[in-house]
């Protein structure tokens, strides 16, 4: 038998979690774990399981078990390791369901005794399953700097018990990146986090809940149109849009105004909402024609609002909002728009890529054709790189 190595690995969450619900330390929760997944890969290949989840929680018990025991024989102490923290519970114990312990498991990476860095950093570890390299890149940071930060974090975990779960807020994000992590680079990522938004829902009665997943839903009903058979970007406004999955569409819609309704001048819509409300837009076009580009621009306006210092705007929405200005008022003041972010996120190939296509609605196709090759030249991920050089081939031969 050939061992499915991404089943394998898309378990190890679930497995975690059961193990830290319990009441397990967490890093050594984590290394019983990883013991667990190198027998499986020796002995499975010849004697699959036929419940490999139970099989790996069963394993890394063991391990558990061992370690206390040999720990407690070396130093003798038993009674300080049963006052530290609650004996292995019996294999029998372990029935809480899968999806509920990734949930739990979600909130107590997010613990308050943690900082907001180690916060995320810790959950796509032990949530997401990302390696560190992932993680890294996720956050523009050198691999070697993560791998601190997450030890860091779990550091500070060893000997607790996890039973302080951390800020719905901090959740929320955390749900957030890992959903764009997996649509980028490992797909199978963004599935797991709309599951875990649809249970929080159902946990909650936080609107900004309901606006995360909405945003999720009308986002991923695209992800058909994005590539061509070849494997290569298209971007929103030459997508098929008859590819897009109008039932999870219908799904976000939904979702979306249930939130909406929630809406009082005390609490206006939040950044998920607003988000989900500009996602349904392009969704409700017909055509990139028919965008309502003047409501997208309303919305990015409320976005921006949100920021009480113009220093910490989000230069994601800053750019997004330039966009808009462009389709509105033309790609000249969109421009501008994009000229005050040029210190901060200057080096980005995002805010080139931008730039080109503001300099195609502007009129300026050399202009447009060398942003684009710019941004190619700074594009990290291959996929994005050959796109904008074909967006660069594509201005200089219009």
């Amino acid at each position: 038998m050939r061992l499915d190595e991404g089943a394998l690995r898309a378990l190890v969450p679930r497995v975690l979690a059961g193990l830290v619900r319990r009441g397990e330390d967490f890093d050594a929760a984590e290394d019983a774990l990883q013991e667990a997944l190198l027998e499986a890969m020796r002995s499975w290949p010849e004697h699959p399981p036929r419940d490999p989840q139970a099989w790996l929680t069963t394993v890394a018990t063991r391990r558990l078990i061992d370690a206390r025991r040999s720990e407690a024989a070396r130093q003798r102490r038993e009674e300080a390791i049963g006052a530290d923290r609650p004996p292995a519970a019996d294999l029998g114990d372990f029935t809480s369901e899968p999806g509920d312990d990734t949930l739990f498991l979600l909130f107590c990476c997010c613990s308050p005794d943690l900082s907001p860095a180690s916060q995320v950093a810790l959950t796509l570890r032990a949530v997401g399953g990302l390696t560190t390299r992932e993680i890294a890149d996720a956050f523009y940071v050198p691999e070697v700097t993560m791998a601190q930060r997450i030890s860091r974090a779990k550091r500070t975990l060893r000997g607790r018990r996890l039973d302080s779960p951390g800020d719905l807020a901090v959740v929320l994000r955390v749900l957030y990146l890992i959903y764009t992590t997996g649509h980028t680079e490992r797909i199978d990522l963004a599935p797991e986090a709309i599951r875990l938004a649809r249970q929080l829902t159902l946990a909650t009665e936080e609107p900004e809940a309901r606006g995360l997943l909405a945003l999720m839903l009308l986002n991923h009903a695209r992800l058909p149109a994005r590539t061509d058979a070849e494997g290569r970007i298209v971007p929103l406004d030459r997508q098929d849009r008859s590819l897009w999955d109008a039932r999870e569409i219908a799904e976000g819609v939904r979702v979306l105004q249930s939130a909406l309704a929630m809406q009082t001048d005390e609490r206006p819509p939040g950044r998920y909402e607003i988000e989900a409300a500009i996602a349904a837009l392009h969704d409700d076009a017909a055509s990139a024609e028919e965008t309502d580009w003047d409501q997208i621009l309303g919305w990015y306006d409320d976005l921006l609002a949100l920021s009480a210092d113009p220093a910490s705007e989000d230069p994601a929405a800053v750019l997004g909002r330039a966009v808009a200005v462009g389709h509105v008022h033309g790609g000249a003041a969109g421009l501008r728009e994009t000229d005050r972010l040029g210190d901060a996120i200057g080096e980005r190939h995002r805010w080139h890529a931008v730039r080109a296509h503001l300099h195609e609605l502007d009129g300026d196709l050399g202009a447009a054709a060398e942003a684009y090759a710019e941004a190619a030249r700074r594009a990290t991920n291959v996929s994005e790189r050959d796109h904008l050089v074909r967006q660069a081939a594509r201005a200089r031969a219009a």
